[in-house]
């Protein structure tokens, strides 16, 4: 029996030994990889690496392991957004209805780093937000084609700020409006918050409500009449690498570099005919691609005649939901064939 157990025992030794070389191994090479990412022969390569290694949960630190803050910083400045002072002008939308198009198209787009595919939307007014708030919000959230069959709709997608720690997603951050009603308000502490989403003539506003307070959020709700929106932030420092304005009165906003890393996305558009734009991109490595760059969605979102449009989403959240079955589905590989846990969608109705 002593014998036995102590062969047991130089088992169990040599295995964690094993896993132990190997975990190191792992380190190493992830190491070395971060080196010549960021001091290897292209510039290009170095300045996506850097901005989307930032823009991720979890993994800001590992560029923090082999370049200055200084120099992180200089990266993040050269692969920016400027800043984009003006608003969404209502008058240059004019809502049509054309019974000889379809309801809802759903087309495919790609770039050098990216796939994605995109829900045409000819009537806005079926575009509304979706939540799982029933008087109070939960500690989960629920997937993305919950959303969309529990309000009896066709297609959906992710959007919005939301507390999204192990995966929980049940409590949203900023603010929440469904139809008509402030579900969630609380914009302390959040940098560069901008209201996304419909108001009650079906047209899309992006508007700044940075610094407002509980209050003065109420009556931008009220005055603008707004009936369906999400919040998302605006926040270039090397800790969020956030962005909203894409798009504004059909000007395009001015990109240095690639304007950001490359990630999943999710954006929202809208064409002076009033038809919606439900944009959604993969990366992180899903069928081999590293993501959509801001760049990338200015671009789409041009190229799909959008007059208005902002970012709403991105990283594993990034999720579109149509007809019975997931277009666009997490990157994440627990959740590869589904979406993350979700407090909130813009979903399209029947």
């Amino acid at each position: 029996m002593g014998s036995v157990s102590m062969k047991f025992i130089k088992f169990v030794g040599k295995l964690l030994s094993f896993v132990g070389v190997f975990a190191l191994f792992l380190v190493i090479n992830l190491y070395l990889m971060c080196v010549i990412f960021c001091y290897g022969p292209s510039k290009n390569a170095r300045d996506i690496f850097v901005t989307t290694m930032l823009e991720t949960g979890q993994m800001k630190f590992v560029v923090g392991l082999v370049m200055s803050d200084d120099k992180v910083q200089k990266i993040v400045d050269s692969n920016s957004l400027t800043a984009m002072e003006e608003e969404v002008d209502s008058n240059l939308i004019k809502v049509e209805t054309n019974s000889s198009q379809l309801d809802i198209e759903l087309k495919e787009v790609s770039g050098n780093t990216f796939f994605g595919k995109m829900l045409i939307v000819k009537d806005p007014a079926k575009v509304k937000l979706a939540t799982i708030y029933d008087g109070s919000w939960k500690e989960y959230g629920v997937t993305l084609d919950k959303l969309v069959t529990d309000n009896d709709a066709n297609a959906g997608v992710n959007g919005g700020l939301y507390f999204s720690d192990s995966n929980k997603g049940g409590r949203p951050l900023g603010v929440v409006v469904r139809d008509s009603k402030i579900e969630y308000n609380n914009t302390s502490g959040l940098a560069g918050l901008y209201m996304i989403g419909f108001d009650e003539n079906n047209l899309l506003q992006i508007i700044d409500i940075a610094g407002k307070s509980k209050s003065e959020v109420e009556n931008i709700v009220k005055e603008n009449k707004i009936r369906d929106a999400v919040a998302f932030q605006e926040e270039s420092s090397d800790a969020n690498n956030h962005f909203v304005k894409l798009i504004i009165n059909g000007e395009k906003r001015d990109v240095k570099g690639s304007g950001s890393g490359a990630n999943p996305r999710t954006a929202i558009g809208q064409r002076k005919d009033g038809t919606v734009l439900l944009l959604v991109t993969d990366g992180r490595g899903a069928n081999g691609h590293l993501g959509a760059t801001a760049g990338d969605l200015i671009e789409v979102m041009e190229e799909y005649g959008a007059v208005n449009a902002a970012n709403l989403d991105g990283g594993s959240s990034s999720s579109m939901y149509y007809n019975g079955k997931y277009e666009m589905t997490s990157v994440t590989l627990y959740y590869s064939n589904s979406s993350w846990r979700l407090p909130t969608g813009f979903v399209v109705s029947k």
